[in-house]
This record gives structure tokens, sequence and C-alpha cells, in this order.
């Protein structure tokens, strides 16, 4: 399998900050803006997110995460699901509840994602951030914010490596041998 270095740690700051500078500006004041990172890859961006926004507003920005294992249409077709945990400690009723992930593929886990969240309120307002989003889409879900547009065929992945898990910065894309 080859692979191919999409952002380097440097390209994922500018992405990642140029996402916050556009939440900011579509959420102009911070205080009713929440960001939820989907378990595994969204959490660590939406924790960086959320450092990039309280510094525009100068304001704590609340984290939450959000497990969307038990609530993918797909349950029945994957082996026994790894939960993880559902950290939500503010309510999101009435919120801009910004969903983060790290890749938009078929659009399933963010419908997963909505789900989820309505287990805990009725949001204002739902938003995607995205790092890379790849195309495919399956459902009609569009991210709001979005790092990095990488078109993609099915049989590629795209990997987003951060140091939170232990690895170096990267996004890389993996082709399989033909």
């Amino acid at each position: 399998m080859s692979e191919t270095q999409i952002l380097n740690t440097l390209e994922i700051h500018r992405a990642l900050t140029r996402i916050a500078h556009e939440i900011a500006e579509r959420d102009e004041t911070g205080g009713e803006v929440v960001l939820v990172g989907v378990q595994r890859g969204g959490v660590p961006l939406a924790r960086r997110l959320s450092q990039l926004l309280g510094g525009i507003w100068g304001q704590p920005v609340a984290v939450g995460t959000l497990d969307v294992s038990m609530h993918r249409d797909d349950l029945g077709q994957r082996a026994a699901p790894e939960v993880r945990p559902t950290v939500i400690p503010f309510d999101v009723t009435g919120k801009t509840v910004v969903l983060v992930d790290d890749v938009l593929y078929s659009g399933r886990t963010t419908r997963a994602a909505m789900d989820a969240l309505n287990d805990f309120g009725r949001p204002r307002r739902i938003q995607l951030a995205v790092l890379v989003d790849r195309g495919h889409r399956e459902l009609p879900i569009k991210a709001d914010f979005v790092g990095k547009n990488v078109p993609t065929s099915h049989a590629e992945r795209i990997q987003v490596r951060l140091a939170e898990m232990g690895q170096t910065d990267e996004v890389v894309l993996e082709k399989g041998t033909p």
C-alpha cells in the first residue's frame, strides 16, 4: 500500500485556524456555540478548535465528545462495535452545536451523530466541521466548514494522524496496490 501526504502539521494547523475563523464569522457571538467531537478523530480536532475559538472570542468554548457506534445504520453488518465515551457536560438545547469530525465520506457517521445528539436536547442548529471531505456521499449531507477537499476513489482511504493519538500530525491518502 502506498501513501501520499495530503496535509502536514503546519497545513493542519492552518486549516483548523481557517475553520475557526469561518465558525466565528458565521456565529458572531461565541456564547451560544458548543463543539462536539465525533469519536475518535473528531475529538482532538474539536479540542484544538475550542482553543482557537477561545482566542478569537476571548472566552472558553465548551467541548463534548460523542460516540455514534450504537446509532449507526450498519450496526448489524459489523462486528461488535468498540464503544467510546460520550461526554457532553452542557445542555445543547438552544445552542449552535458544531459537530467536528476528521473525515467526511458517505455521510452516515454524521447522520448517526445527529441522531445521537438528539438524546441530549434540541440544538438551535447543527453545523458540521471536517478536516477532510473526500466525497462519495450516500446521504444528503454537506459540511459547513471544510479544511481540505480531497477527491478519492472508493478503494482509497484517508488517514488522519494526530499527536493526541500518539502520532505525528499528518493526513495521508492510502492507495492500494493494483
